[in-house]
């Protein structure tokens, strides 16, 4: 089971408050959650690195997730941090879901999404 997973906003998105929601529920369901909020790319795997995180999740509001969610992927494959389970949530449009996944994106949860099933998806078995 997943212990530890760091969550953060990628860019400069000031929309928080569903990223802050998350990390309270994961906390409360018994993992370690590191909350960033606002960072770049490089400064989220960087963190998740340095923490040996088990897994990230991204909050992303604005446009742009496949843009940054490409830049993580590209920073987490130069960090060796390909077994990292990586799960993005916000406003995603259902046609990039399947684009997500194939990039390497494990879960994608888009507005709406029950927090439960996202608490789930984080406490999964990992092999």
């Amino acid at each position: 089971m997943i212990k530890k997973v760091l969550i953060a906003k990628p860019g400069l998105d000031g929309h928080w408050r569903g990223a802050v929601v998350v990390s309270a529920a994961l906390r409360d369901a018994g993992l370690e959650v590191i909350y960033l909020g606002n960072q770049t790319p490089e400064a989220i795997v960087q963190s998740g690195f340095q923490e040996d995180v088990e897994a990230i999740g991204l909050s992303i509001l604005s446009a742009g997730h496949i843009e940054l969610v490409e830049q993580v992927i590209e920073k987490m494959r130069q960090k060796g941090m390909e077994d990292v389970l990586l799960a993005v949530g916000g406003t995603v449009p259902p046609e990039d879901i399947p684009r997500l996944k194939e990039m390497g994106v494990h879960g994608v949860f888009p507005p709406g999404s029950k927090v439960e099933k996202i608490v789930e998806f984080f406490k999964q078995e990992r092999n």
